[in-house]
């Protein structure tokens, strides 16, 4: 029956519960959904004309050429044929000897796979680097298509360790997010080069290496940014990222407890609550700013940034709602999604100019995979030009230096690097009503016990539940300054256990003029890149940490905090001229975990860019970079949330969707700008 047929390759994969696969030919781009109860063979074969064929298998009956020949093999479904071959494809070619993984039920799957079969490299339509706060948005999105495939590779593990909540309370309680901040488990635990303006301190660097990213570690703040933050990066080149068009896919991605309006969604995977401990002191905090003479805002995500209020956390029902729970762990039962654990990518592969795999280790083992469709670095802000600069894309001087063949020269690629800074100004208080004692072993055994059993008490927030945002000084247009309260007191990002009954103010400008860049250290991908953020370089940067300081101070200095004022623990009553209160800030400024803008977004003619507004990298096809890094400014908040919102923009984008808009949204402006408040 096949005599007129030759090279016939028979493909089985199996499925796991947590591992779900593409059901697929080699020659085709369509997913197959398979019934737990079927079991599937798919027979592709290439004729003596070249062409290939894929066939298979329903009800015991051969299909081929709309014809059918009964055969003894269970119920199959049908491969359908999505690219045909031209008439001079070698089955030799480097980048075309590849098959599509597909699944078979675990229940009934065959136990013998053909040795051609291990030897051909797999392939998707797309595959996505990273299961960060992007990577999880653009797996789920794309894999929304029942056509398409994607292939999904982190570095780090999941984020359950045996599937189980409980288990991981380390990422999933959302008091006890400090625990990942000491070790480098879900961690990269990077670090900077010692910073010059800062007393030569090596700056303490934590990205999220695990499901979920960065969104796994954060503190769980949900805020979006100021409208003018992405009417900034309109001017900036990033043509079609104005506030309009941004507003509707923070919506689409949001869920927000409070319901819905034009500016909060109700219906997207990212639940968004507000605190609930009702804290005195969070009280306290909003009072006093509004007794300070700043506005109260209902939602600094809306209308109004400006002002003090009660800050929007990704919490959802008293367990952290990272983009692997809001994202991935939903789409994971799609049999045309696959999330690979533990994968260090090495490199993205090129026929020319075009992107069509990646090389990648696992489990000490090399493995490429192919992309039919795009490769999709979101590695987030250090890996993503990492992995660019490995892969020949950056400046070619200093790829020629490392023995790096030049894909694509970029000098973009690293540099821009932006951050926040922020210090704690704290204030002994004395009354018992801190998280002091609650850090103690006796109260935490209480805690974590409630949180386990109810996921419910003070182990159910990360009790930075207050917040504000003000402006440095008379002519500025929007707030550049930022407020987390905490009715606690940390020390070295949580590593060293507060010593005090103390709450605190965490504050830092959220424009500096600094900017930096990374290079890599050596061509072995494991070696973390070379870091140099060049905090406080600029005159106003430092005066603007001056007033922060300054501006907290009168904050606390108000009545609201009367009945809990002790002395002040940090900076202390020695810190008061400028001199003092600069050296303060060279001594203990630290980041606020929000590296970005490393592959900057903008026009082909400016020569710092690295992706246009589509987010492909400029001047090569078929990749592009989807994360913070691709920012061309960083924003005046957290960048969690935004950077979801550029992955639900994008994965529109790479779906040939319209774009989504809302025109002449309202924006609060100041009544006027001749006054600081």
């Amino acid at each position: 029956m096949l005599s007129d047929w030759e090279n016939c390759t028979l493909f089985s994969r199996e499925t796991t519960r947590n591992s779900p696969q593409t059901t697929h030919s080699p020659e085709t781009h369509g997913a197959i959904p398979v019934n737990k109860e079927n079991r599937m063979l798919s027979l592709t074969t290439r004729s003596l004309t070249g062409a290939q064929r894929a066939v298979t298998w329903r009800q015991g009956r051969f299909i081929r050429d709309c014809r059918c020949f009964f055969t003894s093999v269970p119920e199959c479904r049908f491969v359908p044929k999505t690219r045909k071959m031209s008439p001079s494809s070698s089955p030799s070619s480097s980048f075309s000897s590849h098959y599509r993984c597909f699944t078979v039920s675990s229940s009934q799957r065959t136990s013998a796979s053909s040795p051609a079969a291990d030897q051909k490299t797999p392939s998707y339509s797309y595959v996505i680097i990273g299961a960060g706060s992007a990577g999880c948005v653009l797996a789920n999105r794309l894999t929304e298509d029942a056509q398409e495939s994607a292939l999904l590779l982190e570095a780090g593990p999941k984020d359950r360790w045996l599937g189980s909540l409980r288990l991981s309370w380390k990422i999933h309680m959302p008091a006890a997010l400090t625990y990942n901040l000491c070790d480098d488990k879900y961690n990269w635990f990077y670090h900077t080069l010692p910073q010059a303006n800062m007393d030569n301190r090596v700056m303490y660097w934590p990205r999220g290496r695990v499901w979920g990213g960065s969104s796994s570690l954060n503190a769980m703040v949900y805020i979006r940014g100021h409208a003018e933050d992405y009417n900034r990066w309109q001017r900036e080149g990033a043509d079609g990222w104005d506030y309009e068009h941004c507003l509707p896919y923070f919506r689409k991605a949001q869920c927000h407890e409070l319901g819905e309006n034009r500016y909060r969604g109700s219906n997207g995977p990212l639940q968004v609550s507000r605190g609930k401990t009702n804290h005195p002191l969070h009280k306290a905090f909003i009072e006093a700013g509004r007794q300070a003479g700043y506005p109260f805002t209902d939602d600094m995500n809306g209308y109004q940034q400006e002002g003090v209020g009660w800050m929007d956390m990704t919490i959802y029902k008293g367990k952290r709602w990272s983009t692997a729970s809001a994202y991935l762990r939903p789409a994971l039962g799609r049999p045309n999604l696959k999330a690979e654990v533990r994968c260090v990518t090495t490199k993205i592969l090129f026929d020319g100019n075009r992107a069509v795999g990646v090389e990648y280790i696992q489990n000490g083992q090399k493995k490429k995979v192919f992309a039919e469709k795009e490769v999709i670095v979101s590695g987030g802000a250090i890996n993503s030009p990492q992995l660019l600069m490995l892969s020949g894309i950056g400046n070619a001087d200093d790829l020629k230096q490392l023995g790096i063949p030049v894909i694509q020269h970029l000098p973009g690629v690293g540099n821009n690097l932006q951050d926040h800074l922020e210090l704690y100004v704290q204030q002994q208080c004395t009354q018992p009503i801190t998280l002091y004692k609650a850090q103690k072993p006796f109260h935490m055994v209480k805690i974590g016990l409630e949180w386990l059993t109810m996921f419910t008490g003070y182990g159910a927030t990360a009790h930075l539940e207050s917040g504000g945002f003000i402006r440095s000084r008379p002519k500025v247009a929007h707030p550049d300054i930022q407020f987390h309260f905490l009715p606690s007191q940390v020390i070295d990002h949580g590593r060293v256990a507060s010593k005090i009954e103390a709450y605190q103010v965490h504050v830092g400008p959220m424009r500096s003029t600094s900017t930096g860049w990374l290079k890599l250290q050596s061509t072995n991908p494991l070696d973390h890149p070379i870091i140099q953020p060049n905090y406080l370089t600029t005159d106003i940067d430092v005066w603007e940490f001056r007033q922060c300081v300054k501006l907290s101070r009168e904050i606390f200095a108000q009545k609201a905090f009367d009945p809990f004022r002790g002395p002040e623990a940090l900076p202390g009553p020695q810190v008061q001229s400028d001199a003092d209160i600069d050296a303060f800030v060279r001594q203990k400024a630290d980041t606020a975990y929000h590296p970005s803008c490393t592959c900057k977004m903008g026009s082909p003619s400016d020569p710092m860019a690295v992706v246009d507004s589509n987010a492909r990298v400029l001047g090569l096809e078929k990749l592009r970079v989807i994360d913070a890094s691709i920012m061309p400014s960083i924003v005046s908040g957290n960048l969690n949330a935004p950077t979801i919102m550029m992955a639900e923009k994008v994965a529109d984008i790479i779906r040939g969707r319209p774009a989504l808009v809302d025109s002449g949204v309202p924006v609060y402006q100041p009544p006027t700008l001749d006054t600081q408040r």
